[in-house]
Order: structure tokens, then sequence, then C-alpha cells
């Protein structure tokens, strides 16, 4: 039987994806914990549904500031059905350049560590009441190392390793645990992309495809499918010709440079490469 959701946490409820969601799960009448850095936009969000939703503006890896969301949510909605962990951060990576270290240690905490931050508060309440639904939001890249793109699917293969642990740990409680992989979505974090992106997907089709997924009870979910296949044969490729093929593609830029995306909260990077 099809899941519906009536509670809802969403982190990273800012960026395309975010906001997509969002918006399908409060068209759907959904009361919504909308997580993310930006107010502005979390504003227009819940001004789409004022009395069912609230803004929340913690950094998803400080523990202590989401377990005093969820409090706050929780006292205000009880328990949710649904916790989406989506917030996410990318950029290109290089070992070499020691500015690059704070980097990657950012994108851990952030795709890793806060995702773990954001399911730890519900975990028990929604064992106690034996439903509910815990979706990752991983990526493609962390089925195989890219050049260039090391910390980024250091940090999704983390999560998909993280999530199959955590599913298996909640199997017969009635949690769900559902891992996302997405391809390429169109949003801010694919904008500076300068290589081919293969299956581009809007991202309220992606959002879509996502809630769909997780409503028919599916544990992995790849966006779109056929991206997956196109990986899976990819993979099947000898290392060095797998590398080769790779290493000729153009790669992310990295922090400072023209097309990068912003890290929030990042330190330790100096002046010749700082975060936009």
């Amino acid at each position: 039987m099809p899941l519906s959701f009536c509670n809802v946490v969403l982190t990273g409820a800012c960026g395309g994806l975010g906001q997509a969601l969002a918006r399908e799960l409060i068209d759907g009448g959904a009361q919504m914990a909308l997580v993310g850095l930006d107010v502005a936009k979390l504003d227009v969000l819940v001004a789409l549904a004022p009395g069912r939703c609230a803004a929340y503006t913690p950094d998803v890896s400080n523990s202590a500031a989401m377990q005093s969301m969820a409090i706050d949510w929780m006292a205000r909605a009880g328990v949710p059905d649904l916790v989406i962990a989506n917030a996410g951060v990318a950029g290109g990576f290089d070992t070499a350049e020691a500015d690059d270290l704070a980097v990657l240690r950012r994108m851990l905490e952030i795709n890793l560590l806060g995702a773990a931050t954001t399911f730890q508060p519900f975990v028990k309440p929604m064992r106690a009441q034996q439903r509910g639904a815990l979706v990752g939001v991983a990526s493609i890249a962390g089925w195989r190392g890219m050049p260039g793109n090391g910390a980024y699917c250091a940090s999704k293969a983390g999560l998909i390793r993280y999530l199959e642990s955590l599913r298996a740990e909640l199997r017969e409680t009635g949690i769900t645990v559902h891992t996302v992989s997405p391809g390429y979505i169109r949003t801010a974090l694919t904008a500076g992309n300068r290589f081919a992106m293969p299956g581009l997907l809007e991202a309220e089709e992606a959002a879509h495809q996502l809630l769909a997924g997780v409503r028919a009870g599916r544990e992995q979910i790849v966006l779109p499918r056929r991206i997956g296949w196109l990986s899976k044969l990819l993979n099947l490729l000898p290392e060095k010709l797998h590398d080769r093929v790779l290493r000729g593609q153009p790669r992310k830029p990295r922090v400072g440079e023209a097309g990068a995306t912003a890290i929030p909260g990042l330190s330790g990077v100096s002046d010749k490469h700082p975060p936009h």
C-alpha cells in the first residue's frame, strides 16, 4: 500500500530539489519543518501554508542545534512520518592543495554527518510509534570515485554506506530507510559543471520521482533510473580504462574558481580561494 505523509521534516529546503520537494509536499497538505540557511527562501515556502509550516536555520552538522529544532517541531506538530536529509554541498577537490582539506572536512560535515544529525532526534520517537520513513539524498557520484571530485564522492559514498547500516538496524521496527541516488538535476550545484550531464532532470520532476519512490516503499531510488544503468555499465570497465575516460572530462570548479558554489561555514581557506 503506498505511503502518505502528513508530517515532514526537510533539510536543504532552500536548494532547487529542496524547494521542489517542499512545494509538492505542501500542495499535498503536509505539515512541514523547513530547514535551511536562506531565510528569504524559507519565508516564501512558509507563506504557501503558514498554518502548517515552520522555518528553522540550524547548521545541519551541529547536533545540539538539530536536536533543538526537532524538539520544537515535535512540540508543535508531533512525531514526523517522513524525514528527508537533503542538505548537501558540492565542489571540486585537489589533494595537492592544502586549502582544499578544509573543503573536504566541511563537505563531510554537511553531506555525511548532517544526515545523521538530522535523523538522530527522530529515531526513538518513530520507533515508539512503529512507523516513519527516513530518506537520505546521496548521489550516483557515491558509487565510484571521479577525478577532481574526491571530497564529494567520498561524502556521498559514506552516506550510502551509513544508510545501508541504518536500514539494517531499523528492519522490523516499522521505520523504513530510503537511499536516493540522483544523477544530474538542474540546480545551483550543477550550474557550474563544465562537463556533459546525461539524463539532466528538472528539480520538479526529480522531486516527484523521489516522493513517488518513497511512497511505493522503494529502498533504492535512482533519478532518473536510466542514468543508474549507464553508471553501472561504466563501472564495468577495467580500472585503467575507466580512469582514462574520466580523466579526460572537465573537472568541477574548486572553491574560489568561476562557477563554484558556496559552501556555508567553510573555514581555513586562504584568500587565494575564498568562499563565494
